[in-house]
């Protein structure tokens, strides 16, 4: 069972395991002519832990179904970030009772951050009985004994540890993105501000290895991959528990220099991003101009209260001197709205931030309490209709300003790597601009996974449209 208070200690060492998948006698091949569907919740992390279960099932001899309605394994790797996210996993759940009444022999599983929290864990085995497993984020080279308990023993098994984590090498993996790949290049974190549950459901600051991770990554250019995205709680932090040599900018120059088309890295709390980070991305053409900094507020008394003690002026340096070496940037920040007690005063200082800033995106929410965290004890006197008009407000700036950032990319020429067809339109496809914009254009198959040009010639708040340029 999961324990917030084992979770949050940081004591042992840190091990790299190399050979912890280990399959039972009995899974060996069991799942042929049997399929598995995964649905994955949350951030490139839990993108990254949802392509090894996948890897793990196919290892398996399963075949992903199309949907969960038939599949034989089914498993929601969740996010606990937001109260929103786990709702939406407890209705599948409860949809999920009446299909296996009419599909007994069906195995549910529950993956990620939720299966690290008690109260969630406690819920599940009270009320969602006809779940069969519940496997913790740093579980999951178990995934084949804990199937193995649930399908010959017939037990509901919950496979959790509740510890600083360790570092699980050679995982196997799908990637369904075939022109881009997501890299770990740490995991964990021991920042604890006061409204995040992620260092008790993550673990501490644990950093691959270089070796390890460009091995990975020269594997992918193999593969035909364009463009890999470092990943981590905060990318910042890689190495800090390496030596010293091994820091985050000899990281990036380090991936830089393998060659690789493009390199993004998400994601970098501001209040040690420095000024070497921009310096090697000013370096290399293949580090994209795009950046996500995380400030949640404006206001440094709220900043105080998260736990984030990074002064506000700093910030505002820390984007002048972007701006200033790396002109072509683009840059996003998540912003909470409505922190417990959050003032008028403290919500117009994050307002003049955005309006300094004049960011190219915002993933902004309302608060949403994690019981566990400190904030979650702190007494909360801000109205919800008041903090539903602040989102709104903010919402307008970050339509406001959206605009006007893909204003500048008008009657210019993109590079852009193409994903595939676009929700819309007969032909049309789309693909990312360096700056992480979304692009638009008519195309053909034959451009999926491809660097293409694309001249611009219509701009809206959240994507750009253009023609196709022949070379």
């Amino acid at each position: 069972m999961p324990n917030l208070n084992e979770a949050r200690k940081r004591k042992n060492k840190t091990q790299v395991i190399y050979d912890a998948l280990q399959i039972p006698v009995e899974m060996i091949h069991y799942g042929k002519n049997k399929t598995y569907f995964v649905k994955t919740y949350g951030c490139q992390g839990n993108v990254i832990d949802g392509q090894n279960i996948e890897g793990i099932c196919e290892y398996l001899g399963y075949k992903k179904a199309e949907n969960y309605i038939n599949a034989d394994l089914v498993i929601l790797n969740t996010c606990a970030i937001r109260e929103t996210s786990e709702n939406h996993v407890f209705g599948l759940l409860g949809e999920f009772k009446e299909i296996k009444r009419s599909h007994p022999n069906m195995v549910i599983g529950i993956s990620g951050c939720m299966a690290q929290e008690e109260n969630v864990v406690n819920k599940i085995l009270t009320k969602y009985q006809h779940v069969d497993f519940i496997l913790g984020t740093h579980n999951i080279q178990n995934l084949p004994s804990v199937l193995r308990d649930v399908i010959f023993d017939n037990n509901i098994v919950v496979n959790v540890s509740s510890y600083e984590g360790n570092v699980y090498e050679g995982l196997p993996s799908v990637n369904s993105f075939k022109a881009k790949a997501f890299v770990n290049v740490m995991y964990g974190c021991d920042k604890f501000c006061t409204y995040c549950i992620v260092p008790y459901t993550r673990g501490k600051v644990r950093s691959r290895k270089i070796d390890d991770i460009l091995a990975e990554i020269k594997d992918l250019i193999n593969q035909g991959i364009q463009e890999v995205t470092l990943v981590g709680q905060n990318v910042n932090n890689y190495g800090q528990d390496l030596s010293e040599e091994e820091n985050f900018v000899n990281l990036l120059q380090k991936v830089a220099d393998t060659k690789i088309k493009r390199i993004r890295f998400t994601t970098s709390n501001p209040w040690n991003f420095t000024k070497e980070i921009v310096d090697v991305i000013k370096k290399n053409e293949n580090i994209m101009p795009y950046l996500h900094l995380p400030i949640q507020s404006g206001s440094e008394e709220i900043l105080k209260k998260m736990n984030r003690y990074m002064k506000i002026q700093s910030y505002y340096d820390l984007i002048d001197y972007i701006k200033q070496e790396i002109p072509n940037v683009a840059i996003s920040t998540d912003i909470i709205v409505g922190f417990p007690n959050e003032t008028d005063a403290d919500w117009k200082e994050t307002l003049k931030l955005v309006n300094y800033v004049k960011y190219d995106n915002i993933y902004c929410f309302i608060y949403s309490k994690r019981e566990g965290t400190p904030a979650a004890k702190m007494v909360d006197e801000i109205t919800t209709d008041t903090k539903k008009q602040r989102l709104d407000d903010l919402n307008k700036l970050v339509k406001k300003y959206a605009k006007q950032n893909n204003e500048k990319y008008l009657n210019t020429i993109q590079e852009i790597l193409v994903e595939g067809p676009a929700k819309k339109g007969s032909n049309i496809y789309m693909g990312y601009t360096k700056q992480w914009k979304v692009v638009n254009f008519k195309g053909n198959k034959d451009d999926i996974n491809k660097l293409i040009k694309v001249k611009i010639n219509k701009v809206s708040q959240f994507s750009l449209n253009g023609i196709k340029v022949d070379e």
